[in-house]
């Protein structure tokens, strides 16, 4: 028989084995050579290999050029300096298959190391399908650009011929043309804000699944109404015009909202999330904030403010300060019904500022608490309600550029209360530190 302690290690192996065995991503593993000790079914297949083929190999063989050639004197200066270029820190190459086919992976490398042994692991996942999905959401957005010009150049026709037509309408015909500028600007900032979402690898696959959900919506809004609006020529149809152009502008809003969010992970991934810190009334900011706030109250929603420092002066980044407010604020005001009361309170200490936020909403479930402030994450109670995941983990962000903190307490089915805490004074740290 054999004892407990064996049988562990061998379960421990056995199950150790099915889980590479069963992975969907390859796994490779090789010793200091670069010779393949071990390739999962996974890979075998990705590559169209059998395991006789492979193992005993040089991992070479998997790689295209340049790779292909300069793999063995990469690894072996890796060993004679310790440089690493891939090993735990993973980047996107290119893979080889048996039929020559040269394809997009992802490849993450871990070394294991110990007296007696010392290997490399490779973890590869095939982007085949995700470089095809951003080639087709290129494509859709300049399909969506080019109709957005087609559905200006008639608008524009539409207004000189109403002005011409009938002169009491040239004041509704000054705000049809200052929406239609803004919605062009809107383009364009979309247009950039696409284009730099492209750089975030590390958010790629993501934001496809987020994106199928919430662009669909206010880009088909954007489209039905820019086509209806050509329909529109008579004088008698002002407001119909009007109402299409409304929804234009809170489609389009909504997306620049989404995009903003998505800058901010942007700075945030390149390292530019640095504050600018400027001496300014907190009052102030709160004050603007309470009327930006009180245009997204639901019908029976009540706003209450409780500010307990209105002479103090902060040294802060004040674009971040109320980034972080409206956020929270802007939370609860989504997620509590109508009729509800949404508390702010600024308490001051002496070196200390706490902005306090309540709300009366459907709460955060127990078992989704541990994730609040993980980037895209959304609690399992409200993935009815549109958003994107990421208010809170801006929010994380920065408070710990500001030197500051997030806590919370929940109930659900009665509320949540989120409370930052930052530095009155902001004083940078020494880097060394």
């Amino acid at each position: 028989m054999l004892s407990p302690a064996l049988f562990e290690k061998e379960h421990a192996l056995s199950i150790l084995q099915s889980v590479v065995e069963t992975a969907i991503d390859c796994i490779i593993l090789i010793d200091t050579k670069g010779i393949i000790l071990m390739i999962n079914s996974a890979g075998l297949r990705l590559f169209g290999y059998s395991i006789e083929e492979v193992v005993g190999q040089n991992v070479s063989m998997l790689m295209p050029n340049p790779h292909h050639d300069e793999h063995d004197q990469y690894l072996s200066n890796y060993l004679q300096t310790g440089k690493r270029k891939i090993i735990g820190i993973g980047r996107e190459v290119e893979g080889l298959t048996k039929d020559g086919k040269v394809f997009p992976i992802r490849l993450a490398v871990s070394e294991i190391k110990s007296d007696r042994y010392h290997y490399f692991t490779g973890i590869i996942q095939d982007l085949t399908e995700v470089k095809a999905v951003e080639r087709q959401i290129i494509s859709l957005n300049h399909e969506l650009e080019q109709l957005v010009v087609e559905r200006t150049t008639e608008l524009q026709k539409t207004v000189n011929l109403l002005l011409e037509t009938n002169r009491q309408l040239n004041e509704s015909i000054d705000k049809h043309k200052m929406y239609e500028k803004a919605l062009v600007e809107t383009g364009e900032e979309l247009k950039r804000s696409l284009e730099k979402e492209k750089e975030l690898n590390a958010l790629k696959s993501r934001f496809i699944s987020m994106a199928s959900h919430e662009f669909k919506t206010p880009l088909s809004s954007i489209l039905s109404s820019a086509a209806l609006i050509s329909r529109y020529t008579e004088p008698g149809h002002v407001n119909d015009r009007q109402r299409h152009v409304d929804r234009i502008k809170s489609s389009v809003h909504h997306l620049n909202n989404i995009l903003t969010d998505f800058l901010s992970i942007t700075r945030m991934e390149e390292g530019r999330m640095e504050p600018t810190i400027t001496r300014f009334a907190l009052e102030a900011v709160l004050v603007d904030l309470q009327s930006e706030a009180e245009g997204l109250l639901k019908p029976g929603q009540r706003l209450e403010w409780q500010i307990d420092c209105r002479e103090v002066e902060v040294a802060c980044d004040k674009n971040m300060l109320r980034n972080m407010v409206y956020n929270l604020l802007s939370n609860a005001i989504k997620y509590s019904d109508e009729g509800r009361t949404i508390t702010c309170q600024a308490i001051c200490s002496e070196d200390q500022l706490q902005i306090l936020v309540r709300d009366e909403g459907a709460g955060i479930p127990v078992e989704d608490q541990k994730h609040i402030g993980t980037r895209f994450f959304r609690a399992s109670n409200v993935e009815n309600i549109p958003g994107t995941g990421l208010g809170l983990h801006i929010v994380s962000s920065y408070l710990q550029a500001l030197q500051g903190k997030m806590t919370f307490t929940s109930v659900p089915g009665e509320g949540t209360t989120f409370i930052i805490s930052l530095p009155i004074m902001y004083e940078a740290q020494d880097s060394d530190h």
